[in-house]
């Protein structure tokens, strides 16, 4: 963080927090007319964990889901639910040139998983056709976090096997 550009840092601020902030409002405003709807803003799991090199990105992100939580408060009279889906790691082209085995990041990652996986993007579909449905009507301000039990475990102790 020290070294990191103020201007980088807002960077990532204007498109991880302050873009859906935008466009939430512009939809919600056609949702109120409509009588209510459904928004999912793709938070992280980094909105709770601290991690060398992504500081700007947990700030974002924590900043996302706590903007989730008060537009769920403030929209909720006008029948609109405001939910966040909070990915783990996942299996992309950006991530796929440190999941190799062997690789540092991949191992501990898969090590650190209770899942022992990376995170496949059909994995996100049963939350977002959850949360997109009427299942999810009495759902509001929750982030449902899809990271095969990352945030629910210190991680796997290195005496087990």
């Amino acid at each position: 963080m020290i070294d990191m550009e103020v201007a980088d840092f807002n960077a990532v601020i204007q498109v991880d927090l302050v873009a859906p902030f935008i466009v939430s409002k512009a939809v919600a405003k056609g949702m109120i007319e409509r009588g209510g709807g459904k928004i999912i803003n793709i938070c992280s799991m980094m909105s709770e964990l601290g991690r060398d090199s992504v500081s700007a990105y947990a700030a974002a992100k924590g900043g996302l889901k706590m903007l989730t939580k008060n537009m769920a408060t403030e929209w909720a009279k006008f029948n609109i639910q405001t939910n966040g889906i909070g990915p783990g790691y996942f299996a992309t082209s950006q991530t796929a040139p440190i999941r190799v085995d062997g690789h540092p990041f991949n191992d501990f990652i898969i090590s650190r998983t209770p899942a022992a996986r990376w995170g496949d993007p059909t994995d996100l579909q049963g939350a977002a056709i959850f949360l997109s449905s009427k299942a999810s009507d009495f759902v509001n301000g929750h982030v449902l976090y899809v990271d095969g039990g990352i945030l629910a475990t210190i991680g796997k102790p290195s005496n087990e096997d």
